[in-house]
């Protein structure tokens, strides 16, 4: 077996490994926590508002207010996605550069 073998099998096993560990701490909160409801700091924060100050009434209203809480989630996580992949390209085009 050759070195450079080697060297891309310990990175693949390195990989599996990492691979495995997000697995992991992505199920594990939501197998200890299955009765929890997840809800956004948008919710909370104003729950805390309201408890504060009864008589506050928002200043600006959704341009868009999705049908769903399934939908709203879904243009959610597009936007992360998105964000994300801008992100990724960028740093990634740094590093190329470097090289």
């Amino acid at each position: 077996m050759s070195t450079n073998s080697k060297t891309k099998n310990k990175l693949r096993n390195k990989n599996l490994i990492l691979l495995a560990l997000t697995i992991i701490l992505i199920i594990t909160p939501l197998l200890l926590n299955s009765s929890a409801e997840y809800g956004g700091a948008d919710g909370e924060a104003e729950g805390l508002i309201t408890e504060i100050n009864p008589d506050y009434k928002p200043w600006f209203s959704s341009l868009y207010e999705p049908p769903s809480g399934e939908i709203e989630s879904l243009l959610f996580s597009t936007q992360a996605a998105i964000g994300a992949g801008f992100i990724g390209y960028y740093l990634g085009r740094k590093k190329g550069e470097k090289k």
